[in-house]
């Protein structure tokens, strides 16, 4: 990965830009995560209802460059963030399950007009896992529900390009992961999926929103992952801000130490947005 990085820094370095267009750490990012997408940078925590779970997300993306043209907006940044479960007790405890750590770089480019916006997000990442001593029973000297700790880990190429038309977008997805432990997980992941914020109301202070995500892969074989997300961002819809929403979830689980278990849950999410 730091042999890709320095390429990239190498080959940005030797184009010519007016340097008016050229922006180093910038504020924002080019291109908003995907709303119902759960390999995006979070900040906050989803309760899940029916599985007294709690979902811990901490992480960021930052452009490190930003180069602009009179319809065209590139960018190079990295990615950085952790996905953990922690199960509710009593007397307000929260045991730490497992935790996913997810790290990489991404290019983007986003092509715009008045109303209508194109482009695509490509990333570079490593996603790794590990069971944490809130899967240990310490009573019975066994790992909780006959999980035992393994190498989980998947590094990959995903490209993600997109189409929007004012507040609504829509994209398709693939990701190929070139290494995999186990390796019984397929290569290939397909993926399709929209956001929709709805600007009639009071759009400076808040929004509605509905936005879905499906990915399709293979463990032994083919099932499908399916996200349903809605409710309310605080603040400008495609910036900074914070939001409420109710997901709805289905496919194998998002937690490496957990992939081959199917999940069925609604989850009430409080997230800050990038």
């Amino acid at each position: 990965m730091c042999k890709f990085f320095s390429l990239l820094l190498i080959f940005i370095s030797f184009q010519t830009f007016p340097q008016s267009n050229i922006e180093w750490f910038p504020s924002g990012i080019n291109i908003q995560p995907f709303t119902a997408n759960f390999l995006e940078p979070k900040a906050g925590f989803s309760y899940l209802i029916s599985e007294s779970n709690i979902r811990l997300d901490i992480g960021t993306s930052a452009d490190i460059i930003k180069i602009k043209s009179d319809n065209k907006i590139s960018s190079f940044g990295v990615d950085l963030f952790t996905y953990t479960r922690l199960r509710s007790e009593s007397n307000f405890k929260f045991p730490v399950e497992t935790t996913d750590f997810y790290f990489g770089l991404n290019y983007a480019q986003r092509y715009f007009s008045e109303e209508n916006q194109y482009g695509f997000r490509f990333r570079f990442a490593h996603i790794s896992t590990h069971l944490v001593d809130g899967s240990f029973n310490q009573q019975s000297n066994l790992w909780r529900n006959g999980r035992i700790p393994f190498v989980y880990s998947r590094e990959f190429f995903e490209l993600i390009p997109f189409y929007k038309k004012n507040s609504f977008r829509v994209y398709l997805g693939v990701t190929y992961l070139f290494h995999t432990l186990p390796s019984n997980i397929s290569k290939g992941i397909y993926q399709f999926g929209f956001d929709k914020y709805f600007t009639n109301f009071p759009a400076d202070v808040f929004t509605p929103f509905i936005a879905y995500d499906f990915k399709l892969s293979k463990i032994d074989k083919y099932t499908g992952n399916n996200i349903i997300s809605t409710g309310i961002k605080f603040g400008k819809y495609d910036e900074k801000g914070f939001r409420i929403e109710l997901n709805y979830y289905s496919g194998k689980s998002v937690h490496g130490q957990l992939f081959d278990i199917n999940e069925n849950y609604f989850a009430l999410g409080f997230n800050m947005d990038l």
